[in-house]
């Protein structure tokens, strides 16, 4: 239970990180151009309104796994994946910074627990780039392998990491460290450091071929 509890909060960190970056950024042009540009302003109350909708339906999902046995639940919308990243890619568009998807390969079976801990991987890194890397855009690549899936993120900043937390304990869900443990969870690469056309790159390799389904 306290493994269980320990990934679900993993999951709330990296929902309300990358929903507050977007929300910070929006309503700090929103504020900027309200008396100037009204409809820009809009623009970015409207992008506020979806991503807060829709961290709320991922939180209300995450909190009614750590409902008691017994107690009623409603329906919970399922956990995203890989499928879902031109939304999240939306999301960050919206929030200043473009994003570019590429896809290498041809999806096949990939268990849940690794479709999810991917996804996430590519939303801290985004969040990342939001708050840390002073970039303009981000290339997000899939590669679908028999044996593997990889994802990698690059940005345009200068290639500066993240800062992380001071001594982070084992547990820790924040940044690098978080990413680092979902891989490790499965067995799989991970590195983050600056790339080698400048920016940061993150990767992350996660072997299929033994984990259970």
């Amino acid at each position: 239970m306290t493994e269980e509890r320990l990934r679900i909060a993993r999951e709330l960190h990296d929902v309300i990180a990358h929903s507050m970056s977007v929300i910070a950024v929006q309503s700090a042009v929103g504020n900027h151009v309200i008396d100037s540009q009204p409809g820009e302003a809009r623009r970015a109350l409207a992008a506020i309104e979806a991503t807060s909708r829709s961290a709320l339906t991922e939180m209300r999902r995450l909190l009614g796994v750590l409902r008691q046995e017994g107690e009623p639940r409603g329906s919970l919308t399922p956990a995203p994946g890989l499928a879902d990243l031109a939304s999240l890619a939306g999301q960050v568009q919206d929030a200043g910074l473009k994003v570019w998807i590429n896809v290498d390969g041809q999806r096949g079976d990939i268990p849940p627990g690794i479709d999810l801990s991917a996804y996430r991987i590519v939303q801290e890194a985004l969040t990342n780039v939001i708050k840390h890397g002073a970039a303009s855009a981000a290339d997000v690549t899939i590669r679908y392998r028999p044996e593997s899936v990889t994802v990698e993120v690059t940005d345009s900043g200068a290639g500066a990491p993240p800062a992380e937390v001071p001594a982070p304990r084992a547990d820790s869900g924040h940044g690098i460290i978080g990413m680092r443990e979902r891989v490790a969870v499965f067995g799989g690469e991970f590195s983050a450091g600056p790339g080698p056309d400048g920016g940061f790159l993150v990767r992350a390799c996660f072997p299929i071929a033994q984990v259970t389904r």
